[in-house]
């Protein structure tokens, strides 16, 4: 049976907004007598780790952790996790538009479509798939924004149009998203209790592949 996951539940936004952390691309790397490099990575996307000690300011915010910890059943049930470096279909400091993010390209068939973003450097690119989106999703259809006739699920990223677009229609997106995440620790209440606030323990989490 699949662990639980908690959609109505988002980490404390707050404790999140102090919370450094972000992606990791483990590698395999061999160095050869040569002094060249072998380098080998069995994962094509990566995978998010964060610590929100660094967030917690106040007792009552490590209280709202620890009642998050307690709701999750520790590291058993994923919830979702604000990353204020990245949540929006463009750069964090600009406003989503419907045309950030392509979506795909219609067919005359497909009704459905899975939300993506992609990352662009030096002509390099990678595709993140994006699965807990959060508030009003734009969508446009050959850059005109669409008002109706699609519809968003919330928990798997999914967008779907009452009518199939036309073939050839460059269909695209732009909103913002949640991670989803579990604790990757535990959190020893005696500790936090005595613990200073910003002298707590690590409060570790993971992003969770879906």
């Amino acid at each position: 049976m699949p662990a639980p996951f908690l959609d109505a539940a988002i980490f404390p936004i707050h404790v999140s907004a102090g919370s450094p952390g972000g992606p990791d691309w483990p590698a395999e790397i061999v160095q050869l007598a040569s002094g060249r490099e072998e380098r080998n990575s069995a994962w094509s996307t990566p995978l998010r780790s964060y610590d929100a000690k660094y967030g917690v300011r106040t007792p009552a915010e490590l209280y709202e952790v620890l009642s998050l910890y307690h709701a999750a059943m520790g590291r058993l049930s994923g919830f979702r996790f604000l990353d204020w470096t990245d949540y929006r279909s463009a750069a964090p400091h600009q406003a989503p538009t419907a045309t950030d993010q392509q979506l795909g390209i219609g067919d005359g068939a497909t009704t459905t479509f899975q939300l993506a973003k992609r990352y662009s450097f030096a002509g390099a690119h990678h595709d993140r798939r994006i699965t807990r989106p959060f508030g009003t999703i734009l969508v446009a259809v050959d850059d005109v924004p669409q008002g109706a006739g699609f519809s968003v699920d919330g928990t798997t990223g999914t967008v779907t149009f009452d009518a199939a677009p036309a073939n050839g229609a460059v269909l695209t997106w732009g909103g913002q998203f949640h991670v989803p995440v579990r604790f990757d620790c535990k959190l020893d209440q005696i500790s936090l209790r005595t613990a200073a606030i910003g002298d707590i323990p690590s409060i570790f989490l993971k992003e969770l592949r879906e």
